[in-house]
């Protein structure tokens, strides 16, 4: 079984570093491979489409970078399906959405570790790509089992209700602020940016930090991290692939209309691009 990257971090207490792909094209994993200057890759599966071909390649694509590993977001409805395919298919991080009670946590924990008696798990032995289809047997697998990295969004206000008790939940090694669907569930839809939502994820974080649970914070730019790192903040997730294009799309398309008179085009600007960080 392949060593997993994020879960030896966490273990020897270091910062870590992810990137968001919604994109699941393989080739893309491998750019951001190639930079070096990632843990691991994020691949938003709530956000995309996929299929269990696309895990497959997708985690073989991570597997060229042996610092490197992968981490799927999986939405609620299909969990229990989606989370067994694809930790078989070699993603070895899961983050989980849509949380909303201490059982939610403990369905998703049982949905990652084996059915080994002390695991307390429901994830039964597959031949797939983690053992290497023949390769790997049950004893390894079910080791490999229990360092998967599992992480939980906060992101309904029943989850901030519980969150003391999720925190205590042992098996939850990272916890994360959805701001967009907690306003939301808040009943404020749209305003992820507001004061008081704001101060809603800090709450989180501090909660988390008092835990021992790692907080992980998404940012679109290192820029919007300082705030953050100063509050103890270590392990972040920063930027997403069409966040990025869409930006440039922007910038140069504006740029070059500056250039060529009648090139400029009207600009569609984004309502709410769903990210709350603390302004500077």
């Amino acid at each position: 079984m392949r060593p997993n990257r994020l879960r030896e971090l966490l273990k020897a207490g270091k910062p870590t570093l992810g990137m968001h792909l919604i994109d699941p094209w393989p080739g893309m994993a491998e750019v951001v491979g190639h930079s070096g200057g990632f843990d691991y890759i994020e691949y938003v599966g709530e956000y995309s489409p996929f299929s269990l071909e696309v895990m497959d390649n997708f985690c073989r694509s991570i597997e060229l970078f042996p610092n490197l590993s992968a981490m799927m977001k999986v939405e609620e409805n299909g969990r229990g399906f989606i989370t067994p395919r694809a930790i078989d298919s070699g993603f070895q991080s899961v983050l989980f959405t849509d949380i909303r009670t201490v059982d939610d946590v403990k369905d998703c924990i049982r949905a990652v570790r084996s059915e080994r008696p002390d695991a307390g798990g429901v994830h039964g032995y597959g031949m797939r790509r983690s053992v290497g289809y023949v390769v790997d047997g049950p004893e390894a697998w079910a080791k490999a089992m229990d360092d998967i990295v599992i992480a939980i969004m906060i992101e309904k206000t029943g989850a901030m209700d519980h969150l003391e008790e999720i925190l205590s939940v042992p098996g939850v090694d990272m916890v994360q602020f959805g701001p967009s669907d907690y306003s939301i569930s808040y009943g404020k839809p749209g305003q992820s940016r507001s004061p008081e939502i704001l101060d809603t994820q800090k709450r989180m974080v501090e909660m988390a930090l008092k835990k021992g649970v790692a907080p992980r914070v998404e940012v679109p730019s290192f820029e919007a991290a300082k705030p953050w790192v100063d509050m103890g903040i270590r392990h972040f997730c920063i930027g997403w692939d069409v966040t990025i294009i869409y930006a440039w799309c922007n910038q140069n398309s504006e740029g070059m209309g500056n250039l060529i008179p009648g090139l400029k085009r009207q600009k569609t600007e984004s309502k709410d691009g769903g990210y709350a960080g603390i302004k500077k």
